[in-house]
């Protein structure tokens, strides 16, 4: 059951609204007036919300424990809000890459401000509190350039607009989207990555095909689409609307061009006939974009989506 004894982590620990109003006000300045800042902050405590829920919840904590089965018991796989150094406060997470248990990483999912290039020692001393998964890396969310951090890895960006202000920029000629009808061009998508995966050996680990499941749930909400170039099927471009960074959202599942149509700067476009397609000009366009796919990046900021931040690694000792 749920516990409401004290836990490790759990000292002083705010609540949902507090934490989005922490979360909020670590965002990219660009993005405050994209989406009711009310309506916001609400989805944003909804998201806390769990991040509470894995604090708090013993029960919650050994489900987890039995699924990844990764040695330590239930108690260790809480949540953890601990100091960091100063005035600063994150909320911990012990996470998995791809669910694999050989992969551990601490999270940081808020902070009680910014975070500083000062505060990465003790955010990575604070990261201890999982020391029983012998963690290699901590990941932390900044809406500062890359150029701020450019000494260490990058996860993924987030590259974002008003769907509205994406519709104006100009297409190329006989490049256009027809909605998705069924799932039958899956093993050409699937052709096209391993095409790029054979010629860019990195890209595997910075981009995948969504699966054949994913792309189903993308048809269902008519917001897949056909690429077509010179006559012919030439890709997929495709969202779901979602909240991300608490924005109301359409969020980018594939964009993807099949080997005869790469190399023409389609690729900016494909935002734009995206943003063309979609029915609410108030929503937000976003997408997460891996910070050395330096292709992805440029493309969506040629179609005008703006870089409002992304996830860094720091190594642990």
């Amino acid at each position: 059951m749920t516990t409401t004894d004290p836990l490790p982590g759990t000292a002083d620990l705010p609540g949902a609204t507090e934490l989005a109003a922490f979360t909020l006000a670590a965002q990219h300045p660009a993005t405050h007036g994209w989406t009711d800042p009310a309506a916001r902050l609400g989805t944003l405590a909804d998201e806390h919300g769990f991040d509470l829920q894995l604090a708090t919840d013993l029960d919650l904590a050994a489900q987890r424990a039995g699924f990844l089965n990764a040695g330590p018991a239930a108690p260790a796989y809480l949540n953890r809000w601990v100091p960091a150094g100063g005035d600063l406060h994150a909320m911990l997470s012990i996470r998995f890459e791809g669910l694999d248990v050989t992969k551990p990483f601490v999270d940081v999912s808020v902070t009680s401000r910014p975070v500083t290039r000062a505060d990465l020692p003790a955010l990575a001393a604070a990261a201890r509190v999982y020391a029983a998964f012998h963690p290699p890396r901590l990941r932390f969310w900044s809406a500062a350039p890359m150029t701020d951090w450019a000494d260490l890895n990058p996860d993924r960006r987030v590259l974002a607009a008003p769907v509205g202000d994406l519709r104006g920029h100009p297409v190329p000629d006989g490049l256009t989207l027809t909605p998705t009808p069924d799932t039958g061009r899956y093993a050409d998508a699937q052709a096209a990555y391993d095409a790029v995966d054979a010629a860019h050996p990195h890209h595997p680990q910075e981009a995948r095909l969504l699966s054949a499941d994913d792309l189903q749930e993308c048809i269902d909400a008519s917001t897949m689409f056909d690429v077509h170039w010179r006559g012919g099927w030439a890709g997929y471009a495709g969202t779901l609307a979602y909240p991300q960074l608490g924005l109301d959202a359409q969020v980018v599942q594939e964009l993807l061009l099949a080997p005869h149509a790469r190399g023409h700067g389609l690729g900016a476009a494909l935002s734009t006939l995206l943003a063309r397609h979609l029915p609410d000009p108030a929503q937000v366009l976003s997408g997460t974009v891996h910070g050395r796919n330096q292709g992805a990046r440029e493309a969506a900021r040629r179609a005008g989506r703006q870089d409002v931040g992304g996830w860094w690694w720091i190594p642990l000792p």
